[in-house]
């Protein structure tokens, strides 16, 4: 890694919420490209601590200073929420730290990338090569930056942070433990063993294999959906792919997009989820002929490619190193057509939902992405990625992993992350069946206090 960058702390403000939680807004200046630290142009990110509000007895009494503990949060492409609205905040501030959650370059607040402020850089061909410093490469460096500016005159000894990360957040963790494991006490993965590959087209043959399943028990449970989802289908297509906008006016309700919320397909409760949007679509169909705007809102809901074009059109590439992705997903869901394709030849046949793979006609369907087509296209043929992390490092690692992995997570595949937990020395792994990708949200009290026992506990 580079000489170390201190990031500039712009301005910061500081207030109570209930909970005994004191938060602070937090806005740092780094280098937009860290190869080129010198240069005129800089991003600004955006960060909240939090720390538990401490008032002794004796008012002269100094409270000792709490270790960071840094969370990276799933995508690439979504900000965080505020530390008092996540479930686990209280469960890391009762272990006696204070939290920082930062919104990764280009989403929340941290010069968030949209369409309107890509074009504001230049042609197709300059903005998609602004796109490539918006990856965990830069994340890690952005991390350390605000690190160094968060502890500067503390001993060295009390400069290293502990680190959280869900998903995505997860990647990024492991490109920290490849390039800068310096800066870090701890690191804790939720559902963030990134696989260890050059390209996309491994990930998707298994997350493919994955979704397959999940589709199957989705129709299992509902096998009557096989019909309406046909006849929604089927009529999201009476025209071709124009046949209902979206509510932007800008894009369509396509049948493709539509069959897209088998996302939700790899969270708990999914199934049911997705079972209540299509019966609430087939309902419309039988009361007026068409979608309603609240079901169409519905099903926008599910799918945030609009509000967060990092997370379509960087998506692919937070496997590639080297390589190129050429829109992987695409091209790997080729090999599974038959189960895919609408309308069914057969119409007793079901047909499948995808997941979370990014297609090249979505830059056609969602009114947002159709701005940034040919940026997309670019950015699919690149092949000068840098590397996303360090086999020889994370084979001489030092600082403490716990990874909890689930065997049925459709958004990174369980073997994959095993190979990945066995090439990094010394990483723990938390095991289950009992869970989901999302299981941080919506089964925090368990995966957390699982990934707490292999920190504090110990295995003869």
């Amino acid at each position: 890694m580079a000489a170390p960058v201190v990031a500039r702390i712009l301005r910061w403000n500081s207030y109570n919420v209930p909970g005994r939680i004191r938060i602070t807004e937090y806005y740092f200046e780094v280098p937009r490209d860290y190869s080129n630290p010198n240069s005129s142009q800089t991003i600004t990110l955006f960060a909240r601590a939090g720390h538990r509000i401490h008032k002794p007895a004796d008012p002269t009494t100094v409270a000792p200073h709490q270790p960071w503990m840094l969370f990276l949060q799933g995508g690439p492409g979504f900000g965080c929420s505020s530390p008092q609205n996540n479930a686990w905040t209280q469960s890391v501030l009762d272990r006696g730290y204070q939290v920082l959650l930062l919104d990764q370059r280009g989403t929340g607040m941290s010069t968030p990338l949209s369409a309107a402020s890509l074009g504001l850089r230049g042609d197709e061909k300059v903005q998609a090569q602004y796109l490539k410093s918006f990856r965990a490469d830069s994340i890690v460096r952005d991390c350390e930056a605000v690190r160094l500016a968060l502890t500067s005159g503390l001993p060295p000894e009390k400069q290293k942070w502990s680190v959280m990360g869900q998903s995505y957040g997860g990647f990024c963790i492991l490109s920290y433990l490849s390039f800068a494991p310096q800066g870090l006490r701890e690191a804790f993965l939720f559902g963030g063993l990134q696989p260890l590959v050059d390209d996309p087209d491994r990930v998707y043959r298994a997350t493919f294999k994955k979704l397959i399943e999940r589709n199957e028990a989705y129709y299992n449970k509902f096998p009557e959906d096989i019909q309406r989802v046909q006849r929604i289908t089927t009529f999201l297509q009476r025209f071709g792919n124009t046949t209902v906008k979206d509510t932007s006016d800008s894009g369509f309700m396509t049948a493709r997009r539509f069959m897209q919320l088998g996302m939700a397909f790899g969270f708990h409760s999914g199934l049911d989820s997705i079972h209540d949007i299509v019966i609430r679509a087939d309902n419309d169909l039988t009361c007026f002929g068409t979608l309603t705007r609240p079901t169409i809102s519905r099903i926008e809901g599910y799918l945030p490619f609009n509000d967060a074009i990092i997370y379509a059109i960087l998506h692919e590439s937070i496997y590639c190193q080297g390589k190129s992705s050429k829109w992987s997903a695409y091209r790997i869901q080729k090999e599974h057509e038959k189960l895919f394709q609408i309308p069914k030849e057969n119409p007793t046949n079901p047909i499948y939902f995808t997941g979370e793979m990014i297609f090249p006609w979505m830059f056609e369907d969602y009114g947002e992405l159709t701005r940034i087509k040919d940026q997309a296209d670019f950015v699919a043929e690149f092949s000068d990625w840098p590397a996303l992390f360090d086999r020889a490092q994370l084979k001489r690692n030092e600082v403490p992993v716990y990874a909890a992995s689930y065997t049925d997570d459709m958004f990174v595949d369980f073997e994959l992350s095993m190979e990945t937990a066995r090439a990094i020395k010394g990483c723990k792994t938390y095991v289950t069946n009992q869970m989901y990708h999302d299981a941080l949200r919506s089964r925090m009290d368990e995966v957390f206090k699982a990934l707490w026992a292999l920190r504090d506990d110990s295995i003869d």
